[in-house]
């Protein structure tokens, strides 16, 4: 058993006093260099993980955004001006013509103004959520005997695709 100490302490040798301190330095050393911050790369990875986050967020919230707004043209040409419209016709006895358009909703019509029980609606006419004026036709063409109401969509031009109407 003797042999044992003196087998470890000639194998691993116990530093003397001079070198103590020198030990001591290089363990706090090595400590400060690891908790001293971030390297470049480290900072640059953490930056473009976080650019391909936002970059989805604002994708996703910008098809969000366009879903929303054909839902509520849709909604608006389906169903908020039907009300209105319904009750021009009953007191009226037709619908606005193509020329007197929405308006007539809001304002009397200058043919008709002893009949006008309006306004129809409350305010001004809303524009459609990308911010242009509703279509409206009487008589319809998609819509025979009776009226035609649409938004252009986003493209902004008649007769696409992405038009919104109550047909």
């Amino acid at each position: 058993m003797s042999s044992s100490p003196s087998f470890l302490s000639s194998a691993f040798p116990l530093p003397t006093e001079a070198e103590r301190p020198a030990l001591a330095l290089t363990v706090p050393t090595s400590r400060r260099r690891a908790s001293r911050g971030f390297t470049l790369l480290e900072i640059i990875v953490v930056i473009g993980i976080m650019s391909i986050l936002a970059t989805l967020v604002i994708t996703n919230l910008t098809k969000t955004l366009e879903t929303s707004r054909t839902s509520v043209a849709k909604l608006f040409v389906t169903e908020s001006m039907k009300t209105a419209l319904t009750t021009y016709k009953i007191q009226m006895g037709d619908f606005p013509t193509s020329e007197q358009g929405l308006a007539a909703l809001a304002t009397a019509p200058a043919a008709n103004a002893d009949r006008w029980q309006g306004p129809y609606i409350e305010g001004k006419l809303p524009n459609d959520p990308w911010g242009r004026p509703y279509q409206y036709r009487y008589p319809g063409t998609h819509n025979k005997g009776s009226y035609d109401l649409w938004s252009m969509g986003a493209d902004g031009v008649d007769g696409t695709d992405d038009d919104i109407g109550n047909w």
